[in-house]
């Protein structure tokens, strides 16, 4: 058996690279390893500048169609503060990217099976419940795997990695894996019953030990992330877990929080580590890395899907350069995609030791970025590349002498 494209891993970024492809003609094998997509408290909330990128790959109208819930404004509340201060600087969201209303929400579940069965429809080939064993790569690529008790082994002309961050394809390409020290704990948690929230508004805040950022998600379902410290590893573990994560979103700064906290727990509730991982060149002869395979972000920053649909992007856009027989260039997507991390690495660490470091020293330097940034808004740039794209920003933005004006004081 042998076909153009084998994507190993059926998730937003394999199944969006599988319909793009199949639509240009191509023969797609995608292999997804679950039966059924679950909620893994991740990859729900796609930045102005990833809805382009939806836009540009014509898949924005099929999120929009399936329950796609934009966003209007921001707010950034702090224990400096008082509530009604935050409020008067609530930011509109429609301003970052040309026709974009603001940032694009949809359920992970509902948005992986919506692109894996687009992907279908468009003539892809696209197995479930797929146990892939080896993956050689090289002038005749092949995968192996397990599909209802039946090995196969197919030989495609590519393969593409996008099975996250544990990906068999980029340990068979010998792709290195860099990442950095982690900052903090994040936990996220999908919430039903917020009654009194902003539908259209999104919110980040810091108060005691504890920063929290919270998405509305259409209705009265809100995806909320809580940030806190290193060493409060089993601070919400335990079947009241939940329960104790929704109460820390309690904040005197943040008077709306308290419908967050009377809300119910509408899936699990996980913690994980908020570092960044990149790789140098996401490409090998006979196979190229997208998402979270090629390394992914600092979750603060909310842009692995952002992340993802770029590459889809940009990877798509080359094979279907490509001439028939020809071996695809992957080097200016490798170009992009490192310097994209870079400043996006940047951004994170920023705005992780903004919001998410605790204490008087920590309370006292938002205190002061706060009151800066107010008179002079090139203290928030890092905030735009986040926004409206990471090449947003002017290239000094990204620079140690920029990390110190806006953390001084």
């Amino acid at each position: 058996m042998s076909t153009d494209l084998a994507i190993v891993g059926g998730g937003i970024g394999g199944a969006a690279l599988a319909l793009t492809m199949a639509r240009a003609g191509a023969h797609v094998l995608l292999l997804e390893k679950s039966t059924a997509y679950e909620d893994r408290v991740r990859g729900e909330w796609i930045a102005p500048w990833g809805v382009t990128e939806t836009q540009r790959l014509g898949i924005y109208d099929l999120l929009r169609a399936a329950g796609g819930h934009h966003l209007a404004s921001h707010t950034t509340y702090d224990e400096s503060r008082d509530p009604a201060d935050s409020e008067a600087r609530t930011m509109p969201l429609d301003m970052f990217a040309p026709g974009v209303p603001g940032p694009l929400c949809l359920g992970h579940p509902r948005h992986c099976q919506l692109l894996f069965d687009a992907a279908v429809a468009a003539g892809a080939e696209a197995l479930r419940g797929v146990e892939v064993e080896a993956v050689e790569l090289g002038a005749r690529p092949r995968v192996t795997f397990t599909h209802a008790g039946v090995r196969r082994t197919v030989e495609a002309r590519l393969v593409i990695g996008a099975e996250g961050r544990q990906s068999l394809v980029r340990d068979a390409a010998g792709v290195a894996l860099h990442q950095d020290a982690p900052h903090h704990w994040f936990a996220g948690l999908l919430v039903d019953g917020v009654t009194g929230w902003d539908v259209s508004r999104q919110a980040i805040g810091t108060e005691g030990d504890f920063g929290f950022l919270a998405f509305p998600q259409g209705g009265d379902r809100v995806r909320v992330y809580g940030g806190y410290a290193l060493a409060e590893k089993g601070r919400f573990t335990g079947p009241d877990g939940a329960r104790r994560f929704l109460d820390a979103f309690r904040m005197r700064s943040a008077p709306a929080n308290e419908a967050i906290a009377a809300g119910a727990p509408a899936g699990p509730l996980f913690s994980y580590f908020n570092n960044d991982s990149w790789t140098d060149e996401p490409f090998a002869p006979g196979a190229v890395l997208i998402g979270d395979a090629a390394g992914w972000n600092d979750p603060i920053n909310g842009l692995g899907l952002s992340i993802t649909y770029r590459d889809v992007r940009i990877v798509s856009d080359i094979l279907k350069a490509t001439a028939a027989g020809a071996a695809p260039d992957f080097r200016p997507y490798a170009e992009e995609r490192a310097e994209r991390m870079r400043r996006l690495r940047f951004a994170g660490q920023l705005q992780a030791a903004l919001d998410m470091e605790f204490g008087a020293a920590a309370s006292a330097r938002r205190r002061s970025y706060h009151a800066r940034s107010a008179a002079d808004p090139t203290l928030g740039l890092h905030g735009v590349a986040i926004l409206a794209g990471p090449e947003a920003a002017p290239a000094d933005i990204f620079t140690q002498a920029h990390r110190e004006r806006v953390l001084a004081g």
